[in-house]
């Protein structure tokens, strides 16, 4: 599990602009015309148009994307009653989940108060702002009321995660164990571990699915729910059993399905042995299940095992069911969220687990193994299906339920819609990171003493993407990190200047005036340049005795790119190195290259480049559509430089007819599909999504992606150095923490590569 201290959380929420959430305008608002439109007097002709037409407030406003997510802070993450200021930050982390998954727009409400029925009213008060309210974190049993109150009275969705993403999310395992255990669900003995809302929610929604009343049993912390205790509130009644059952142990006995959503460790291996033959256990206490995958399976090795955790299979994580459910339900307008929806949305998680996981998510997961079976039931977080699946089974079951305002009758067109609405490639790094995680590298850093390496050092070997090495004096180094707060146990530190690292360099000097003596180094020459941290990170790499190297944060380009060269060379056929950048955009991810190495181009050169960065690409899993940039369209200007774009594209044209590519071409007409089709309805690009942008010199590349930082919403990767025969990457000057976790992660794929 991901481990970070206090300091790493505290800092995460506060450097910057404090928070996690912010604002942004999606109307122009450059020029008085501007604001005119967007506030006085333009704004009174949408507001006459809702005043005579309540519906148009969706045509008009951003209600249609806006969800509300609510709290009162009473049953908090675990940390029990900590007030509606104290569970802030907790909100605005599920809005930010609902953005990054569902593209849905979230204002947090904290609201200050215990009493439901003013809680009720304030809600009520405040809904017509939203599209849908997501109630958050509220303790049982107000939970109960002030949901079903809200959604009897309120024209739009209201769903309690709590309850009903766990219940949904968890069905969907449920329908595909029974169906690899072969069990009738109308047969199906349930005990329930826990009595809160979502235990009762969960049973709630098993019952739908078609198990019975009768069939489940479920326990609270007082022991079995039956009907002769006299301590139970209307909620747990409803549930309660006739059986005269005494302890856990007895419940347990026999069952086929155990559901826990109480605490860590009260699931004995005795009780797992006494369940019905082929179990389905569902352990979900977080962060410690009712009983550990290991000492589950000690006992018998035939059930289905499933619990809240990331690193046990069959991870129940509501992530997967509430952006896609309110997703659907705003695309329809609905005015609720019934059950019929959060079947849809059940059934759509378990049919998409039985289907051919693509390769973009076994990669992530660095596994082949990811198929429908008893260690895979339920699909992955980043699996890039889950919009345009469960919000497409959502928004059709709220029109066949009667509560859509708004109908869709083109599927297809709606699920390309998710898909651009995601831009689906944003997901990258996140499948990068999880397969650097599956087999870390060891990452040499030259820049060993520079703050933001080491504060990107530290997340690196905490997050299990890398084995990092500093190069650096260590006392330098210890006391740096002592200012940060930084903790640097499992960190290698290594200074090539120490006498205790003489023989080494000795060594790799004598390497390297091998490699280069007859292009004008000595040997004096190479034992000088084995003193500098560059020099010998390189060398460690080039030996084996280290998988990547990387510098660039305060150095030039130059001064790395050399050594790297000399050291380790190109990889076998290249004669040709690139620089590409990787940027993350609303629209999804682009590739740029040539940005950092090649000043000047040639027809060949330009050849080179494109397959160098195309290789790169589809390491990415993706498949490159690729524009060779220019000031002129297929011709329309004749001058050397776009002769020498055009040559290019004939020679990738005839010998790699397999590649999607094409130019010289405009950036308007590499970037606007629709236009580029209707001018140039024979490019080889058709009306495909460029992903991939060549530039014709360093210049114009540099210059691109250096505007796109500072202009847009862009999060750049890189420089990924290209054709190198080892895995070394240079920064950008200056790099942030974040950029340096990112090129470190690449570096180690690329080391997993090679």
């Amino acid at each position: 599990m991901t481990i970070f201290t206090k300091k790493d959380a505290l800092v995460y929420h506060s450097e910057g602009r404090p928070g996690k959430i912010e604002v942004i305008p999606t109307k122009p608002h450059n020029t008085q015309r501007d604001l005119s439109l967007a506030y006085t007097p333009g704004v009174a002709e949408p507001c006459l148009e809702i005043r005579d037409n309540p519906m148009e407030i969706y045509k008009y406003t951003a209600k249609s994307n806006l969800v509300a997510v609510i709290s009162n802070g009473t049953a908090v993450l675990g940390l029990g009653n900590i007030g509606a200021g104290a569970g802030k930050p907790v909100m605005e982390g599920k809005g930010l989940l609902f953005k990054i998954f569902g593209d849905v727009d979230v204002f947090d409400v904290e609201v200050e108060t215990e009493d439901p029925e003013k809680f009720i009213e304030t809600v009520k008060a405040i809904a017509v702002t939203f599209g849908g309210i997501n109630l958050e974190d509220i303790k049982a049993p107000e939970c109960f009321e002030i949901e079903e109150r809200l959604k009897a009275e309120l024209p739009i969705p209201v769903m309690h995660d709590d309850q009903h993403g766990t219940a949904i999310i968890s069905a969907a395992g449920l329908i595909n164990a029974l169906e690899l255990t072969g069990k009738d669900i109308s047969k199906v003995k349930m005990v329930v571990f826990g009595a809160g809302a979502a235990a009762i929610a969960c049973t709630k929604l098993y019952l739908s699915l078609g198990i019975r009343k009768e069939n489940v049993v479920m326990c609270d912390s007082k022991g079995p729910v039956t009907t002769d205790r006299t301590d139970l509130n209307k909620f747990k009644r409803e549930f309660a059993t006739n059986r005269k059952l005494k302890s856990m142990e007895e419940a347990v006995k026999g069952a086929d399905l155990f559901l826990g959503l109480s605490v860590k460790g009260l699931l004995t291996k005795e009780m797992v042995a006494s369940m019905a033959p082929n179990p389905i256990i569902f352990a979900m206490a977080n962060p410690n299940p009712e009983i550990t995958y290991e000492d589950a399976f000690s006992v018998r090795d035939d059930l289905i095992f499933a619990t809240g955790r990331s690193d046990y299979p069959n991870q129940i994580n509501n992530v997967l069911g509430f952006p896609f459910i309110f997703r659907g339900a705003l695309d329809v307008h609905a005015t609720a969220i019934n059950e019929e929806m959060k079947l849809a949305a059940a059934k759509a998680l378990a049919q998409l687990a039985r289907e051919p996981v693509p390769e973009i998510v076994t990669k992530a997961y660095n596994t082949t193994s990811l198929k429908f079976g008893k260690d895979y039931i339920i699909p992955k977080p980043l699996d890039p299906r889950l919009i345009y699946t469960v919000s497409v089974a959502v928004a059709k079951a709220a029109i066949e339920s009667g509560v859509a305002q708004r109908k869709i009758t083109d599927w297809d067109a709606y699920r390309e819609e998710l898909k651009r609405r995601m831009g689906l490639d944003n997901k990258l790094m996140d499948a990068v990171t999880q397969k650097a995680r599956k087999a870390p590298k060891r990452v040499v850093f030259a820049e060993g003493t520079n703050r933001n390496i080491l504060k990107a050092v530290r997340i690196l070997l905490t997050e299990g993407i890398a084995n990092p090495v500093l190069l650096g004096e260590e006392s330098v180094i210890r006391k740096k990190a002592g200012e940060l707060d930084i903790d640097l146990t499992g960190v290698e530190i290594i200074n090539p200047a120490d006498d205790e690292n003489a023989t080494i360099r000795k060594a790799y000097a004598q390497k390297l005036f091998e490699k280069r003596q007859r292009k004008g180094m000595s040997l004096s020459d190479a034992n000088e340049v084995m003193l500098h941290r560059n020099w010998f990170g390189l060398m460690m790499v080039e030996n084996n005795e280290a998988d990547a190297f990387i510098s660039g944060q305060t150095a030039k380009y130059v001064d790395v790119a050399r050594p790297t060269l000399q050291i380790i060379g190109t990889q076998p056929g290249v004669s040709t190195i690139a620089g590409m950048y990787m940027l993350n955009t609303k629209r999804g991810a682009y590739f740029l290259a040539d940005t950092t190495v090649n000043l000047e181009m040639d027809t060949r050169k330009l050849v080179d480049v494109t397959l160098l960065t195309a290789e790169e690409v589809r390491k990415f899993n993706v498949e490159p559509v690729i524009a060779l940039l220019s000031y002129s369209n297929f011709g329309s200007t004749r001058t050397k430089d776009t002769e020498m774009i055009a040559n290019a594209v004939k020679i990738l044209h005839e010998e790699h007819p397999e590649l999607i590519v094409d130019g010289e071409m405009q950036a308007n007409f590499v970037l606007n599909s629709e236009m580029r089709k209707k001018r140039f309805p024979f490019s080889k690009l058709g009306d495909k999504k460029v992903n991939t942008l060549i530039f014709p010199d360093l210049n114009s590349g540099n210059i691109a992606y250096k505007l796109m930082l500072e202009m847009g919403n862009v999060e750049a990767t890189g420089p990924i150095l290209l054709g190198i025969n080892k895995s070394v990457h240079i920064l950008q000057l200056e790099s942030s923490v974040r950029e340096i976790v990112n090129m470190a992660t690449i570096a180690v794929v690329d080391a997993q590569n090679k």
